[in-house]
């Protein structure tokens, strides 16, 4: 789905919600948003619109997604801590926001925290690569209860 559908799609609470988080910080908005958008059409190149399944594609987005949000934003504030709180924030947000089962849910919260862990790990990396080998990697999941999974092992439900 584009960015500017979903975003029209927001109800007043949701706008409300996105509001109270981006009003603090503002100059995340831009780097947030730029994120997303280079997020989606990496993987549309990369994959098609296989990414939008519970599969490896999409935990390979899940994870990217949140390294390019805490690398955009790092930019901004030159804090490691900072960005990967605020990834770790707007994610968990889109994962309240557009809920899925309790299956999809901790498959997508799990990758986001991959994400999140390569960019604490190392911020000059390039991501894209290395969450290519995770995803060739990824380990199939069967229940929500994800606590035994390595925080740098992605994950995924379908084939």
């Amino acid at each position: 789905m584009a960015i500017g559908a979903r975003i029209r799609q927001l109800n007043f609470k949701e706008i409300f919600i996105l509001l109270k988080l981006f009003l603090p910080q503002p100059f995340y908005i831009f780097p947030t948003y730029r994120a997303t958008r280079v997020t989606l059409k990496l993987c549309d190149r990369l994959f098609g619109k296989k990414h939008y399944q519970d599969n490896r594609e999409n935990a390979f987005r899940h994870a990217y997604w949140n390294f390019l949000i805490a690398e955009k934003v790092f930019q901004k504030n030159n804090s490691v801590e900072e960005s990967i709180i605020w990834a770790k924030k707007i994610t968990d947000l889109h994962e309240r926001m557009a809920p899925n089962k309790a299956l999809a849910r901790a498959m997508d919260l799990h990758n986001n925290e991959v994400g999140r862990n390569l960019f604490s790990n190392n911020p000059e990396e390039s991501a894209v690569e290395r969450l290519q080998d995770l995803m060739n990697s990824a380990v199939k999941i069967t229940e929500p209860e994800l606590s035994k999974f390595d925080k740098n092992q992605l994950v995924f439900i379908e084939e």
